[in-house]
């Protein structure tokens, strides 16, 4: 998955004119008058500049209004919108290089830094197309198929009243014969389940209150359950299946794959950067924190941080049933 540009944190005005005036300093003006993908379309003109459908898109991407590799048609009101603001960036861009904004010492170190982090995103950009990929989260989801654990479902019903002894009441009438469903929409308080006959669905018994798992972790399909206290009441359960739980598909669980694939790949390309290369913190040491205990001197320093993931928390294998 493709790392989303940093630009938009500069503001809308600043990011026009570093994007515009970077690509001027680089003398790259007549390479972008060329389609720069193959197939690409020519959208607008602006004072002889060339925009093209890949710039929309990779702004629209940049806003977060469409994922990497999603279609934006050119006939959309979408496109048209962030075209415009295209339009406004190059505007922006050609009266900053025209007032000479370019020249300060301050606008050469921002446009440094701009240039590194397009770089730096190139770069992960590769790394992760080329790591992260059909086979690659293929084989983890086989993997955590492999060490998830087999849990079970249940499907019940539920009728919910308020004292043990109208549950002892509607325990009777069961046994004499009454329907479960007909009961439940007649006396059960729980108006979650009340009008549909008392149904749960299938759920697995941690998901439910302790109540619950406590009195159907071993409950067989068929069998009545209760009366138990539950929160509003008392509670008499009807189990009517149990089965394997079916794990998670690969389709739903690719997401996470590819978000946990992705900070791995950014994490150990650091890694490897930082072990080659020379780093040395100028600062002064950390003042003390009062009330906070100092280390001893020869305690070991603390390993770097790896750099959290483009987008989004750092995502963990799964734990529970071991599905991504």
């Amino acid at each position: 998955m493709a790392m989303k540009t940093r630009f938009r944190a500069l503001g809308f005005a600043a990011a026009a004119i570093l994007a515009a005036v970077t690509l001027a300093g680089c003398g790259q003006r007549g390479a972008a008058e060329r389609p720069p993908e193959a197939g690409d379309l020519a959208v607008a003109k602006v004072d002889g500049s060339v925009v093209w459908a890949s710039d929309v898109k990779r702004e629209a991407i940049a806003q977060g209004l469409i994922g990497e590799g999603e279609p934006l048609d050119v006939s959309s009101d979408l496109f048209r919108r962030v075209m415009d603001e295209v339009v406004d960036q190059k505007l922006l861009a050609g009266e900053a290089l025209k007032r000479k904004l370019d020249k300060t010492p301050a606008a050469q170190r921002r446009l440094a830094a701009a240039r590194e982090r397009i770089l730096g995103d190139m770069l992960v950009e590769g790394v992760v197309a080329d790591a992260v990929n059909d086979n690659a989260v293929r084989d983890l989801y086989q993997e955590q198929l492999k060490l998830s654990k087999t849990s079970e479902e249940i499907r019940a019903r539920q009728i919910v009243v308020a004292t043990p002894e109208d549950a002892e009441a509607v325990k009777k009438l069961l046994a004499s014969g009454a329907s479960f469903e007909a009961l439940a929409m007649e006396r059960s308080t729980d108006a979650a389940t009340r009008f549909n006959g008392g149904d749960l669905g299938y759920f697995t018994t941690d998901v439910m209150p302790d109540a619950y798992d406590g009195a159907l972790k071993t409950a067989k399909a068929g069998e009545l359950v209760g009366p138990f206290a539950v929160e509003g009441g008392w509670a008499l359960v009807k189990v009517e299946d149990r089965r394997p739980e079916a794990p998670i598909t690969m389709e739903s669980a690719r997401p996470q794959i590819v978000r946990f694939l992705t900070y791995d790949q950014i994490r150990d390309l650091l890694e490897k950067l930082r072990g080659k290369a020379k780093i040395e913190p100028l600062l002064p040491a950390q003042a003390a924190v009062p009330g906070k205990p100092k280390e001893p001197a020869d305690a070991p320093a603390a390993a770097p941080a790896p750099a959290a993931p483009p987008a989004g928390p750092a995502p963990k294998p799964p734990a529970k049933g071991a599905q991504p």
